[in-house]
């Protein structure tokens, strides 16, 4: 009888230690699952045009060149009309992140800056110049300088870039709602990432 009795009970802990094992390796692997799952969540997202607008923009171009003293010049113009696309972007495969399986917590480091790209439609108006002062490459790099430096300034100032981040806000809350249904922590410089996310982002 006593030997059943032993027997029973090393049988019992087998089977305890056995289920116990069992849960810690399927326990293992429903977050190594949801680590990877996380990972490529993030990694996953690709340059987003959050954003367009459209800019035009009409530049004077004068060049003067005195030949004999100020009293006699060479002089060129144009009249440049420019008609641009303007698009803003994040590239959010660049997310700098960390993942900590030990805390389950994804920890966002930075996000990348927002990328303003110009595509301008140059047409060149009333384009006149004196002999001694031609039209050269350089003159056309210079007009597209100063009005690419102007398009930019005219971005800044409008609401572009403020709608850019709205749209950036919807989805960067998808990293929220994806570690907070997985039971895991989102932490955003050192801070508990809640409802506030988008808001904290942009801070």
């Amino acid at each position: 009888m006593k030997k059943i009795l032993i027997g029973a009970i090393v049988t019992l802990a087998g089977v305890l230690v056995f289920r116990s094992c069992s849960e810690d390796k399927n326990k293992q692997t429903i977050l190594t699952e949801n680590s990877m799952l996380i990972q490529e969540q993030v990694k996953n997202v690709s340059k987003l045009i959050v954003t367009e607008g459209h800019f035009a923009e009409v530049y004077n171009y004068k060049d003067s060149q005195e030949l004999f003293g100020p009293l006699i010049t060479a002089d060129k113009k144009a009249l440049v009309v420019v008609n641009a696309e303007v698009t803003v972007a994040y590239d959010l495969s660049e997310i700098d992140f960390e993942l900590d399986q030990a805390s389950k917590t994804l920890h966002i480091k930075s996000i990348p800056e927002p990328e303003v790209k110009l595509n301008p439609d140059f047409e060149y108006y009333d384009i006149s110049a004196d002999y001694l002062n031609q039209f050269t490459a350089t003159d056309y790099n210079k007009i597209k300088k100063n009005v690419n430096a102007s398009l930019l300034k005219k971005v800044e100032a409008s609401s572009l870039k403020r709608n850019a981040q709205n749209r950036l806000m919807s989805e960067l809350q998808k990293f929220y709602i994806l570690t907070n249904s997985m039971g895991w922590t989102l932490v955003y410089k050192d801070e508990i990432v809640e409802e506030s996310f988008p808001m904290l982002l942009l801070d």
